[in-house]
């Protein structure tokens, strides 16, 4: 009794500043694949993931896009929703939203003051204690089932099979386009990862899927044929019929699974954008019981829906003039589909990088691509502790980019800086035609937006 009246004396903010850093300590990007502590503390709180229908997202890119995109659509039609994404940019709220909105500090407290003792009664009868990530799924899903949602929409942390979100039975699933990314954990091959990632598909269900490698599609096939899992393939059930450039977006016309949907605003750039609008809508159609049979979704609840959609840190711009764009690419696939955007739809006249990895990572792969689509790049870290040197990764880009385009920085502010100057160094191109592009990791352009987006009050 004393214990919580200590907690009610404390202010809000200081007490959520408080959980902050005890979730912190649990160590940020400690990785532990084992989920039966998890399953353990879900018991204990009575298995709150049992209280909605869910969707459950894996992939190697577009998660967060497709998850945000699914919910929209969601909320539109009526459904109170939870959304669950991961890493978050500013605060660990963003992972646990509510009706399209991050939970509020005191509510994030209440959820974690519920759900710690029990934690930590758990924590003591193992040799390890759970991971940041481990509690943040359990807050997630009992603050679902507190609210109470309709449905979760959730997106897998890492992989799939050992992932903490894969005590979900999830009745829809989905699947993103998979590529190389986290080998040291996931496998060496396109194959071995989809192995991992399908296994989130539980018997019974629905998958949507992305367009993937053959050898990936193959093991995700042969696995949703052994657990009797239905399966509607991008480029088969469903697809983007046609995409047009529009103001702040894209207009898309988009063949569902019951029917055809047309002049659907999309205020996102990129290809990879309208597949993810495709991945999404099928996913939705699937979940509400549209198709073939029953016919298409309401065209106008779709339109509103996705005109809803934000997606922070992808292609994301922060500032003009000079345009500052953000963008979370972090391995190659994922920066194959952000330069693209650039090279189709921004009209610059000279572009500037700045890049920033983690240590892990496909440098090389990503600065290859960024290289024909900007005139100079200047290097830094980010503030993970997981960062790539700056030296480590200037020799991989003067073989690139030729050492004349490349200048570093000892921290962002400073590259941003120089890279503002960088741009604007040529006198025969407009300030109006001027960009930059903060990009290589979800951590780069979490420390970008601090630095350059205005919080509202």
């Amino acid at each position: 009794m004393e214990f919580a009246d200590a907690q009610r004396a404390v202010k809000p903010s200081e007490r959520f500043a408080e959980v902050d850093a005890e979730l912190l300590a649990r160590g940020f990007s400690r990785m532990v694949f084992d989920r039966s502590k998890l399953r353990e503390l879900l018991d204990a709180l009575g298995n709150p993931e049992k209280a909605y229908r869910s969707v459950h997202l894996t992939g190697t890119n577009g998660k967060t896009s497709t998850a945000r995109m699914v919910e929209s659509l969601l909320r539109a039609h009526g459904l109170r929703t939870g959304r669950y994404t991961s890493p978050h940019l500013e605060t660990v709220r963003e992972r646990i939203t509510i009706d399209g909105e991050m939970v509020s500090e005191e509510r994030f407290v209440e959820i974690y003051d519920d759900v710690a003792p029990l934690a930590a009664l758990i924590d003591a009868r193992h040799p390890e204690t759970m991971t940041y990530f481990d509690m943040t799924t359990a807050l997630a899903l009992a603050g679902f089932a507190d609210a109470p949602v309709d449905v979760a929409v959730v997106e897998v942390g890492l992989g799939g099979a050992s992932d903490s979100t894969n005590v979900l039975d999830a009745g829809t699933c989905v699947i993103t386009p998979i590529g190389l990314d986290h080998t040291e954990w996931l496998g060496d091959t396109v194959a071995d990862i989809a192995w991992e990632k399908v296994a989130i598909v539980q018997e019974g269900a629905t998958l949507v899927c992305a367009q993937q490698p053959e050898e990936a599609m193959e093991a995700i096939l042969e696995h949703c044929a052994e657990v009797g899992a239905t399966v509607a393939r991008e480029g088969h059930e469903f697809y983007v019929a046609q995409r047009g450039l529009a103001v702040g977006g894209q207009v898309l016309q988009v063949q569902g699974l019951g029917g055809v949907y047309d002049q659907i605003y999309l205020p996102l750039h990129g290809a990879h954008q309208a597949q993810n609008a495709a991945l999404a809508l099928a996913t939705v159609e699937a979940f509400l019981g549209a198709g073939k049979d029953k016919g298409p979704l309401d065209i106008e609840v779709v339109r509103e829906g996705f005109a809803q959609v934000t997606s922070p840190g992808r292609l994301e711009k922060v500032r003009n003039a000079p345009a500052i764009l953000l963008d979370a690419a972090h391995n190659p696939a994922g920066m194959a589909a952000t330069t693209q955007a650039l090279a189709e739809e921004f009209d610059f006249g000279r572009l500037v990088a700045v890049f920033a990895a983690l240590g892990d990572k496909d440098v090389s792969g990503m600065l290859e691509l960024l290289e024909p689509v900007c005139d100079a790049i200047v290097l830094t870290v980010n503030s993970s502790d997981r960062a790539m040197p700056v030296s480590k990764i200037q020799p991989i880009a003067e073989e690139i980019f030729g050492a004349e385009r490349v200048q570093t920085a000892p921290h962002l502010a400073d590259a941003i800086e120089v890279a503002i100057a960088e741009a604007e160094s040529r006198e025969d191109v407009s300030l109006g035609a001027i960009g930059l592009i903060i990009t290589g990791s979800v951590m780069t352009v979490a420390d970008a937006r601090k630095l350059l987006v205005r919080k509202k009050p």
